[in-house]
């Protein structure tokens, strides 16, 4: 019987199909796709194994090694969890790495364990891949993007979280976009941040948002890069700022890098450990600008913020972080941001307060 194979991508993205990933997990780890789970034809030690014998005696040879290495309860116990997986994603489909032989023996596999045709991605993870960096392009060219701007606290990943035609950069990157961005678990590699920037612009243009607002980036969120032709095109596109008082930057700085990102680490690592390693964080934080503080702000501001730390862990308020917060903001940010600023005066289109800014986006 001749199992089915789909090369409708762009569908197959828009509809979030479930997706059943059968390669190595040195591979998925490497670069996935949204919501794939990686369910293993074989598994690291197996893949290398195999891949020695074929470089050494050739792929016939391999090929009876890795059903050797397989057959039997290694073979049944990844049958069962395939098997689970179809139950429960009836709709999904399979793929390993070019939609060749693993993916073929998956399908035959679950096909002679359930009677169900699996379908299998033509071409597998890469024509997927290729098709992604491909739309990225293609997507960039056809949407109109917005950057909104504003000073560092001012609230614009509020904003953009609010808006229907926006894309989080700092989301899919999973980096706050500053010295203290880092989060309790590590960023995405680039190929998945890639990957999930494509296809949320597959999906604005599906629902034909053709102007999309982004937050006003670098060329890198944390250590993942835009690509160049995104970048370059919001570094051309119309500016909105958004405007917001120095307490209410002060107060969801707070909230972002002292309480939320403490709750990141306590529940990750424990009350105790949670708080040491956001302490770390924090302190790592004002070390990575130490140059650009100079020697004697940098002495003062790391002194106001164990102040702070050891005073939160006493009484459990981080009121006493607004102290050098304060001095962070108005000494290194604001300085840096009004230099850039008036270097993309001529762009700015509108500026106003977060309610203003968002009736702005919101009118037709």
């Amino acid at each position: 019987m001749e199992l089915p194979e789909i090369s409708n991508f762009r569908a197959l993205f828009l509809k979030d199909i479930p997706l059943l990933d059968v390669r190595a997990p040195i591979e998925f780890k490497a670069g996935a796709f949204p919501g794939a789970s990686n369910i293993p034809l074989l598994n690291d030690e197996e893949r290398h194994l195999i891949g020695l014998c074929y470089k050494e005696q050739g792929q016939s040879a391999a090929i009876d090694l890795g059903k050797k290495l397989i057959d039997g309860q290694p073979k049944s116990v990844r049958t069962s969890q395939w098997q689970a997986f179809v139950q429960q994603h009836p709709e999904g489909m399979l793929y390993c790495f070019r939609g060749g032989m693993r993916s073929r023996i998956a399908q035959e596999w679950i096909y002679d364990a359930t009677g169900v045709a699996y379908p299998r991605i033509k071409g597998g993870y890469k024509a997927l891949r290729n098709f992604l960096l491909e739309e990225i392009n293609i997507s960039i060219d056809e949407i109109q993007p917005i950057v909104l701007g504003g000073r560092t606290g001012a609230g614009k990943t509020i904003v953009i979280q609010q808006l229907q035609n926006s894309i989080d950069l700092e989301g899919l990157a999973w980096h706050r976009g500053s010295a203290f961005g880092r989060h309790a678990t590590p960023q995405p590699s680039q190929i998945d941040f890639e990957n999930c920037l494509s296809i949320e612009l597959i999906r604005h243009r599906a629902a034909q948002n053709s102007k999309l607002v982004f937050e006003d980036e670098s060329k890198a969120v944390g250590s993942r890069h835009l690509p160049p032709l995104l970048y370059e095109r919001m570094s051309i596109s119309p500016l909105v700022i958004l405007d917001t008082p120095l307490h209410e930057r002060i107060d969801n700085s707070i909230q972002e890098y002292v309480t939320s990102a403490l709750a990141e680490y306590q529940a990750m690592f424990g009350v105790e450990e949670g708080f040491r390693k956001w302490a770390d964080y924090a302190s790592y934080g004002l070390q990575r600008i130490r140059k650009r503080l100079g020697g004697m702000r940098y002495k003062e501001m790391t002194s106001k913020l164990q102040y702070a730390i050891d005073y939160l862990k006493r009484t459990g308020s981080p009121e006493a972080h607004r102290e050098w917060i304060s001095q962070l903001l108005t000494e290194y940010y604001d300085p840096m941001y009004d230099y850039q600023t008036s270097e993309k005066k001529d762009r700015i289109i509108f500026s106003g307060s977060m309610m203003d800014v968002l009736s702005y986006f919101r009118s037709p």
